[in-house]
């Protein structure tokens, strides 16, 4: 299962952490594990490529651990861009279901 947490400070996006793999298909096959990545690795490529947001970033070689957090909070591009991601997430979470992908947004 692909475990995600964003979490928000006073409604605003504080970042965000993937950890794990869908394990709905056979390597290569994992159609899940594939729609996951590219939301996380395109949302993490966008806020670096076309917003100021500072961050910090950790991601594991294997693939399967991407983090980033905003110490300063998310600017209103990185906002966007992570109501984006957090729709498209839900998206995949409504269709596949909780044991591929589980979503939990806190407060912190």
């Amino acid at each position: 299962m692909i475990t995600i947490t964003v979490w928000k400070a006073d409604s605003q996006y504080r970042g965000f952490s993937f950890d794990g793999h869908a394990d709905y298909a056979s390597c290569g096959e994992d159609i899940v594990c594939a729609a996951v990545s590219v939301l996380a690795l395109n949302t993490a490529n966008s806020i670096e490529a076309l917003t100021d947001q500072i961050f910090e970033q950790e991601i594991a070689s294997d693939g399967g651990y991407l983090k980033m957090i905003f110490p300063e909070g998310a600017n209103e591009k990185t906002s966007l861009l992570m109501d984006s991601l957090v729709l498209g997430l839900k998206s995949i979470q409504e269709e596949y279901g909780n044991d591929y992908v589980n979503l939990t947004v806190k407060e912190v």
